[in-house]
């Protein structure tokens, strides 16, 4: 079951929207590789925000995620892309519904 998450908000640097949202797209095979992240979701809110939401059966898979691949390469890049630092904020699951899987 599903228990904690993470939302980051990324705001691109003027002309980086679409480096941010061909990043993020890329970054979906960093996190197939993942096993302890079986939900991951890019988004775009607005031209220039762009947010990742993703989450985990428990913590330890939630902290695995912060130190794997996608979170290294998005902070190797952040100054190149983000006008601003991503705001990483972790989150509860309440409920959670899935039709999907």
């Amino acid at each position: 079951m599903v228990k904690c998450g993470l939302f980051v908000r990324l705001e691109a640097k003027p002309g980086k929207e679409q480096a941010v949202a061909d990043f993020l797209a890329a970054g979906l095979d960093m996190t197939n590789r993942e096993a302890a992240t079986p939900i991951w979701f890019a988004i775009q809110l607005s031209p220039a925000t762009f947010g990742v939401f993703d989450a985990f059966a428990n913590e330890a898979g939630r902290q695995a995620h912060l130190n794997g691949d996608m979170a290294k390469a998005l902070m190797a890049r952040a100054g190149e892309l983000l006008a601003t630092p991503p705001s990483v904020e972790p989150i509860d699951v309440l409920a959670m519904k899935n039709e999907l899987g």
